[in-house]
């Protein structure tokens, strides 16, 4: 295999992520993830309190990668026409009155699904089939999404008012779900730095959306030996109560196959930026808590014994370790 595009394209995202991060401050989890994800054609999941700096890292994003924006604020009142567009009777030139499509911010090439738990389950399942097939169905007719396509929803911790859990089959239709810390101390200086004076910082756009495209052909491209898929399976299928004894008291349903889509299509992505053309046991590890934590549903006694889904990934692949599946 031709190893040069693979270190071309890493040097290239390797800017890109310089790039984002002259403008964002810390939150490195979440500039990276989203990017691995852009890269494997999938979508993100990012969830924080308000103030985080969610949207301004997605418009961030948009701006480096030179991709069209649209900014979609979900609100309890937020019908699915709002999102995919619908047909106006309109007159033509002739006068003779006809129905004209208008296109909605789902359209564009990077959507902003901002604080989607707060529109009812209605108006959030008007993504389903735009984030998994890429087409919108109205009024009978089938249209296409932009390419390349990505959906990248902010949500609230659900415990907060006016929040409604997002169905299961949207939560499964993203490629992983990134969580946002609050920022350090050191972390918050630097924000004040940079928002509280007169100076600007001009973004410079590092790669083109044909380039993005190209990107992802390669990714598809990684190779992946088969002991390391056999690990990610294995570590998939361990999240089953049914299979992992340890497992049973924590975990009430598990992943589905989805689930090892998205860790192997991470783990490719994360090998690209890197600049390698092949999956490490180290990729798996690295991608395993975003692509999983979101897909997880832990039982009352795990919640009782104020567990996460990512403890109990982290408890999976302890116990892979110690029984030398590596």
């Amino acid at each position: 295999m031709n190893e040069q595009p693979y270190e071309a394209v890493g040097q290239r995202l390797q800017a890109v992520r310089q790039e984002i991060q002259q403008f964002i401050v810390g939150q490195q989890e979440a500039v990276d993830f989203t990017l691995y994800a852009m890269l494997a054609d999938g979508h993100v999941l990012l969830e924080g309190l308000p103030g985080l700096g969610k949207t301004m890292l997605i418009r961030t994003i948009a701006d480096v990668l030179a991709l069209s924006f649209a900014r979609i604020q979900f609100t309890p009142d937020l019908m699915p026409a709002d999102i995919t567009g619908t047909s106006l009777l309109q007159a033509d030139a002739q006068g003779k009155q006809q129905f004209v499509f208008q296109e909605g911010p789902i359209f564009h090439q990077m959507v902003l699904a901002d604080e989607i738990n707060r529109a009812t389950p209605k108006t959030q399942s008007a993504l389903l089939e735009a984030m998994g097939e890429k087409t919108v169905t109205i009024l009978g007719e089938t249209r296409n999404m932009a390419a390349p396509f990505f959906v990248l929803a902010t949500q609230n911790p659900i415990e907060m008012e006016g929040t409604y859990p997002l169905p299961e089959a949207q939560m499964d239709r993203f490629l992983c779900k990134v969580v946002l810390p609050y920022p350090t101390k050191q972390e918050l200086m630097e924000i004040m730095k940079r928002t509280t004076t007169s100076q600007e910082i001009t973004l410079t756009k590092q790669m083109t959306a044909a380039q993005l495209v190209e990107a992802q052909r390669l990714v598809k491209d990684v190779l992946l030996a088969d002991e390391i898929l056999a690990y990610a399976v294995e570590l998939v299928s361990r999240t089953h109560p049914d299979n992992d004894a340890n497992m049973k008291p924590l975990i009430q349903y598990g992943s589905g196959p989805r689930g090892v889509q998205s860790v192997i299509k991470l783990a490719k992505a994360r090998a690209v930026v890197e600049g390698r053309f092949h999956v490490s046991i180290h990729d798996i590890h690295a991608v395993a808590k975003p692509a999983l934590r979101h897909r997880l549903l832990l039982t009352y006694e795990a919640e009782m014994q104020q567990m996460t889904a990512d403890d109990c990934i982290e408890q999976l692949i302890a116990s892979l370790r110690q029984g030398q599946h590596i």
